[in-house]
């Protein structure tokens, strides 16, 4: 069972992961590429010492890169490895979904092989998953035709233990990326010779001509070659394999359209605000048969000495499947892992997104906000009419143009009395009300509903926590079938639950709350047995000017009055 602090670990770790692979993509040259992939894995994945080992073109792996101990840095770093030994090295140990750990009681074996490595005796582990001196743990580096690129050697976690699932995989995610920008560092390191050639070697310009063609058609992601300037600016004049079985059209049919025409209609800003000159970008393109693929573009200019730009080369490189597992790893640690239901941090996220700082009950009127907004400015006499010149701004008299048309207005000061174009955090913002009394008076608000199941504990301590597992699976399922689809259904944690249903009056928040309460009641079937719970609700209303703890405990509170009122044996009933 998670730790209700474990998702703010993972949101913690996942955003220094972001950064760490941000930064694989600052890199320009291999070298660069090299030692930003062990100063990552240092300062982002929680490792002392981190190498890697490349493959060269024979074979063997050179110790490229080194971070952690300058002293071990200058012992191995370019020393080689035999391909023999790595290939034994990559089949020994556990593996581990694609990395390979050899603990210090097989590891032994290798102590004579010639791979440099770097070890110091220590005393056996205290408990199951230390970490020992002479264990190893390998996360190799695949090309995308599933060559090897070469080997992420790691040690000494600083917490002392062996990674768990979520270690190992954030591991393996940032070898994955490592192995990309190592790609595709040497893929701009040979297009960069190709293009120096084309510059520089106007004797040699059919030998030069044709290692850029093979660099661009055999390159292993898409690349495209625009148009620059004129009315055809940024046409694609030509496209490589790759790019057309990426987007699933033939090049014939590509050098009819621009990148500005394939794009997701929600990225034509982000492609337009790509500059030409060393432009890199994350977007959606469109394919062939409909649907969109998320690819990385970095632009080159393509230059003649004598007449200026010619052309832009675009590098399209695919980050679908980074993208992806971008989108799991939010999920994780978003939801709770047993129920799937989104867990306490998401619920306060969702919760804090309604409410403002400002209670509705003391907002300014619109004829308050406006002599306040626009008090002191020329042409503006305050009180309640505005006169304008013929062609002014409008039949209501205001609509300043320029960046200061709000200056010196505080935004917090009159939320939801702003003209539209307001530049404040509470634009468009529609406050959050509760009603008055518990009587319904026709108020509609957004609704806490707080669960606490009756009679899990003993289920759970009778039958074990398998039995009450299964109990909150299917309590979750029941409550999520009761709801509406805009409404939200949280665990926040142990046998509570939350339900957030906006629109809700007095009434319909209490029938809500019966009608969950008669959902959950009938007896759960878990491995062959009946299995019977009782829910106690209390209802809160969020209201603006509370915070989303505020509202949780109100709704708390008054759960466990409604849980007080009834006899144990009444609310095991239900």
């Amino acid at each position: 069972m998670e730790t209700e602090s474990e998702p703010y670990v993972r949101l913690a770790t996942l955003r220094q992961l972001h950064r760490v692979v941000a930064e694989l993509n600052t890199a320009r040259s291999l070298a660069d590429t090299l030692q930003t992939v062990v100063d990552g894995i240092v300062v982002g994945l929680g490792y002392e010492l981190a190498c890697v080992n490349l493959v060269r073109p024979d074979g063997d792996l050179v110790v490229a890169a080194f971070a952690g101990d300058p002293a071990a840095e200058a012992l191995i770093t370019g020393r080689v490895g035999s391909r023999a030994s790595w290939e034994r090295r990559l089949t020994m140990g556990e593996d581990w979904d694609g990395l390979r750990f050899i603990p210090h009681t097989e590891g032994w074996v290798l102590m004579e092989d010639d791979v440099p490595q770097w070890h110091t005796e220590g005393p056996e582990p205290r408990f199951e998953d230390e970490w020992h001196p002479e264990d190893r743990l390998y996360a190799p580096m695949y090309a995308s035709a599933g060559e090897l690129l070469g080997v992420i050697s790691v040690d000494r976690p600083r917490n002392g233990r062996r990674p768990g699932a979520w270690g190992r995989e954030a591991l393996q995610m940032y070898a994955f990326q490592a192995a990309i920008a190592i790609s595709n560092a040497r893929l701009r390191a040979n297009m960069q010779r190709a293009l120096v050639r084309l510059e520089r070697e106007q004797q040699a310009l059919r030998a030069s001509e044709e290692s850029f063609r093979q660099a661009f058609e055999y390159a292993p992601s898409g690349m495209a070659i625009a148009e620059m300037g004129g009315d055809q600016h940024g046409r694609l004049l030509r496209t490589n394999d790759a790019l057309c079985r990426l987007l699933g059209r033939p090049a014939s049919v590509l050098r009819r359209y621009s990148f500005s025409d394939l794009v997701h209609p929600e990225d034509i800003g982000t492609l337009l605000r790509t500059s030409a000159e060393g432009g890199r970008a994350e977007l959606r393109l469109g394919r062939r048969d409909g649907t969109y693929v998320w690819v990385s573009l970095r632009n080159s200019v393509v230059a003649d000495a004598a007449d200026g730009p010619r052309f832009l080369l675009t590098h399209v490189e695919d980050i679908e499947e980074r993208k992806r597992h971008e989108l799991q790893l939010a999920h994780r640690a978003s939801h709770d892992s047993l129920t799937g239901l989104p867990n306490s941090a998401e619920l306060r996220a969702r919760l804090g997104a309604r409410l403002c700082r400002r209670p509705q009950s003391v907002r300014a009127t619109a004829v308050e906000a406006l002599d306040a907004a626009f008090e002191g400015r020329e042409g503006y006499a305050g009180g309640h009419e505005v006169r304008v010149e013929a062609g002014g701004a409008g039949e209501h008299g205001f609509q300043p143009d320029g960046p200061d048309r709000y200056a010196g207005h505080d935004p917090f000061e009159f939320p939801g009395s702003l003209p539209a174009q307001a530049d404040g955090p509470y634009d468009h913002h529609v406050h959050t009300v509760a009603p008055a009394t518990d009587i319904d008076d026709g108020t509609k608000g957004l609704a806490v509903l707080f669960c606490d199941l009756d009679g899990f504990k003993s289920i759970n301590d009778r039958f074990g926590h398998h039995t009450g597992d299964a109990v909150l699976i299917e309590v979750a399922r029941r409550l999520t079938t009761c709801v509406r689809d805009g409404d939200t259904v949280a665990r926040l944690g142990g046998d509570e639950f939350v339900v957030l249903a906006d629109g809700l009056g007095a009434a319909d928040a209490a029938d809500l709350a019966v009608r969950l309460r008669n959902a959950i009641i009938p007896p759960i079937r878990v491995d062959g047995r009946a299995v019977r719970v009782g829910a106690s609700f209390g209802i809160g209303w969020a209201s603006c000017g509370m915070s989303a703890d505020e509202v949780l405990r109100s709704a708390d509170q008054r759960m466990y009055v409604e849980k007080r009122s009834r006899s144990k044996a009444h609310r095991r009933a239900g």
